[in-house]
């Protein structure tokens, strides 16, 4: 088998499909024609698969040979962004876009299914092809969790194209590799009065300013100085008018963090924080604390695994490189945080950044990342075990 040339023989195709999808963009959980052509498409390659609620889709394919399964995702939602890349292929649906690259995502799955279908007596094992909704919102991992997407899965995989990268360049940093990312908001209660008699009233936005500068000692007096966490208030909203004290502060803000145990003790330490603070000024705060997605840790095995298929599908062994951590979070560190897992990037080219409203990547990326997708499954299920065979070379 010639994983690479059969990448070729499908390029089209995946193409064509990544094109369809980008013109028809929907946001998280309402990925309903996204889900059908997905459907459509799996029925015409004969892959059986079984619906999420309320949108994605989990296909399987069984080989041959008994052994463990592998789990490969793309994600399928898009984002609230009005196109203006000027493609052929553009949005036609206003307020949305695909701007980080699902739908590049969702394609090569699907190319690197039909390649695994027509060489399923090959496998040693089962694969299950997981495109999952909702991950803008942090919340489709969680939900195909929820509804069993994880149940027999020895290994999970997943790929993520990268704009301004170059073409084919295949990245992946061994354990914590992207934070968790939480969001909170912050309401404080004071009471309103006259600008020239604050001593009347009770101050929202002086007391809101103190928690911002407070929340920042969090970072250097209540976490380890080499244990990484940002907080960050992003949003502020407070007073009516220029000569009015404020009644009321509305603040929103992010916590990111590197640690899982620090990832669980930040919600308590956020809101003594706001409380106190709130209470030294005579306010009083209340919090609502989202933890949204825990740490993502590239399994070592999995690492392994990702990156032996990274060397084999790659243009050039340059293209294989080291990713520095990030403090961008994504939602596939759910499965990480509950099986091995390896989670990579794939150069994509472009001049502008994910989630842009100019946001394009050079297709001449998915012939590598389809190759990566089939290679890596067929390297993890040829090591499974129960199989003699050696792992195939790309």
């Amino acid at each position: 088998m010639d994983i690479q040339k059969s990448a070729e023989q499908v390029f089209d195709y995946v193409v064509d499909f990544r094109r369809d999808i980008h013109e028809h963009p929907e946001p998280s959980f309402e990925e309903f024609r996204t889900t059908d052509k997905i459907a459509q498409a799996l029925d015409e390659i004969g892959i059986p698969y079984r619906r999420l609620n309320p949108t994605g889709l989990i296909g399987t394919i069984t080989g041959e040979q008994f052994g463990k399964t592998v789990a490969l995702r793309a994600d399928i939602d898009a984002l609230s962004v009005t196109e203006k890349s000027g493609v052929l292929f553009a949005s036609q649906n206003e307020g949305f876009m695909h701007a980080c690259g699902h739908d590049t995502h969702t394609a090569m799955l699907l190319g690197a299914a039909k390649i695994l279908y027509e060489n399923r007596n090959e496998l040693c094992g089962t694969i299950k092809l997981i495109f999952q909704p909702a991950e803008e919102v942090a919340k489709g991992a969680k939900a195909v969790i929820d509804q069993g997407g994880l149940d027999g899965v020895d290994m999970i995989l997943g790929l993520h194209i990268t704009a301004q990268h170059p073409v084919g360049m295949l990245a992946l940093g061994e354990g914590a590799s992207m934070s968790a990312a939480d969001e909170f908001t912050i309401t404080i209660k004071g009471k309103s009065c006259h600008g020239a008699m604050p001593e009347t009233g009770v101050d929202a936005t002086v007391t809101a300013a103190a928690i911002i500068m407070n929340l920042q000692t969090i970072v250097s007096r209540e976490i380890a100085p080499i244990d990484t966490v940002v907080v960050t208030v992003g949003e502020l909203k407070s007073g009516t008018r220029f000569n009015v004290i404020s009644g009321e502060a509305i603040m929103k803000g992010t916590v990111r963090s590197f640690n899982r145990d620090t990832h669980t003790n930040l919600p308590p330490i956020v809101e003594r924080i706001a409380k106190q603070t709130a209470e030294t000024f005579r306010c009083k705060a209340e919090m609502e604390y989202n933890m949204m997605t825990e740490v993502l840790i590239n399994d070592s095995e999995a690492s392994k695994i990702a990156l032996s298929a990274a060397k084999k599908v790659a243009a050039s062994s340059e293209l294989v490189v080291t990713m520095p951590k990030m403090m961008g979070a994504e939602d596939f560190a759910e499965y990480t945080a509950r099986v091995p897992a390896a989670f990579i990037f794939l150069g994509g080219g472009g001049e502008h950044p994910q989630h842009s409203d100019y946001f394009q990547i050079d297709e001449e990326a998915f012939k590598t990342g389809v190759a990566w997708y089939v290679q890596a499954a067929y390297d993890f299920l040829n090591h499974c075990g129960n199989c003699h065979e050696s792992i195939i070379e790309g």
